[in-house]
């Protein structure tokens, strides 16, 4: 039986460990906290902190696994390195979660070193590099931590009057020891969207139908498939997710966002080596493998014959509304009532204002009006968790 150490185990982690255990597979799943949401269903379980470069170690010694899967961003990624010397397999590998861990790596990859169209953008260490950049580039800009996920520590600014606020949020949100910002141009964009990548051992680059999503904050609210876009933009999306994924090497799934412009230009955002939030859509039969299955067949080197559209969906997530140290009271008996609607609860301990501790997943014949299942994914969101 193989061995999964999971690093991270939140709500995406746990969906995940869920598939590899119905294939067979033993799963050990880490993090900062007891009773996360991938420990509830893996066989055991390790707290640390994985920025803690020995604990880490210690814990890959004690356990001595297959795979390693991370499914966080803070991690101290130089040891991957050395657990793949060691003959550890990495998923996707260990240099594309290095890469991916801070924005400036994967944003000079993909600007500098693949000439992707992407956002203009500075970094900066200190407040008078940031207000140098904020002059190059004009307001309004974004601002983000270097290592973040999740939205933490981003903002839009709209005048001078709003940077040093926006800085010291960026510095102070990062994840890790990164203290550096990036200050990027605001792109007027029609919408965003998420296609997620499959890079194969054994076979050819596959692409899941494009997913559209609402962000607030940075941080997923909803999300849809199929996002409905050109033959030549989806071409020029899969084209530069084929190029970014094939440069950072290894199998895995892989969550590329992209920006339309009003224009209908294509412009890579970001992209994370793992499951992604906007992609629990596919929790919801929208394709006939979710993207967790997806992610555990690329890993295992399975076959991954066609990744097929079999239904349209829509998730919204189910927000936490008080600060508290338990879980709060779901009412799910009327969410239940509504036909093709599911309801995932990610048994998340603590609450915080905000927090995401479910999904609600929509879904209906391929060609239905994308805009009700959205509409009804949202309200029945809102009964989840009672005011």
């Amino acid at each position: 039986m193989k061995k999964i150490m999971l690093l991270g185990s939140g709500e995406l982690g746990k969906e995940f460990t869920i598939a590899a255990k119905r294939a067979g597979l033993y799963v050990v799943a880490c993090d900062k906290y007891d009773n996360a949401p991938a420990m509830q269903v893996a066989d055991e379980r390790e707290i640390f902190s994985m920025l803690d470069g020995d604990a880490l170690t210690a814990a890959v010694e004690k356990h001595r696994p297959d795979i390693i899967v991370p499914e966080i961003e803070a991690i101290r990624t130089e040891r991957l390195f050395d657990f793949e010397r060691q003959g550890i397999q990495v998923t996707p590998s260990a240099r594309a979660v290095n890469y991916t861990m801070n924005r400036r790596a994967i944003r000079d990859l993909a600007s500098r070193e693949l000439g992707l169209r992407t956002a203009k953008y500075f970094y900066a260490k200190t407040f008078d590099e940031f207000k140098t950049a904020a002059d190059a580039i004009g307001f309004p800009c974004v601002v983000k931590p270097l290592m973040s996920s999740s939205g933490h520590g981003q903002s839009y600014v709209h005048n001078d009057d709003e940077l040093e606020a926006a800085f010291h949020e960026a510095m102070e949100e990062g994840r890790g020891d990164v203290k550096e910002v990036i200050i990027e141009e605001f792109i007027d964009f029609d919408s965003e969207f998420t296609l997620l990548t499959v890079t194969q051992k054994d076979g050819p680059t596959l692409f899941c139908p494009p997913i559209g999503h609402i962000q607030k904050g940075g941080d997923y609210r909803e999300s849809w498939q199929p996002y409905r876009i050109s033959d030549d933009a989806l071409k020029q999306a899969q084209h530069m997710a084929a190029e970014v994924t094939k440069a950072l090497t290894g199998y895995g799934l892989w969550g590329v966002e992209f920006f339309m412009t009003k224009q209908g230009e294509v412009i890579f955002s970001e992209l994370s080596p793992r499951p992604h939030d906007t992609g629990m859509v596919t929790l919801g039969h929208t394709t006939n493998l979710s993207e967790f299955e997806l992610h555990l067949r690329a890993a295992m080197g399975w076959p991954i014959p066609a990744i097929h559209l079999e239904h349209c969906g829509c998730s919204a997530v189910v927000l936490a509304k008080e600060e508290a140290d338990h879980e709060p009271d779901y009412r799910l008996t009327e969410a239940l009532k509504e036909d093709r609607t599911r309801v995932r609860v990610f048994g998340k301990p603590v609450q915080h204002v905000g927090r995401r501790m479910g999904v609600v997943l929509c879904y209906g014949e391929v060609g239905d009006d994308i805009d009700l299942l959205r509409d009804k994914a949202k309200r029945v969101a809102e009964t989840i968790i009672p005011d």
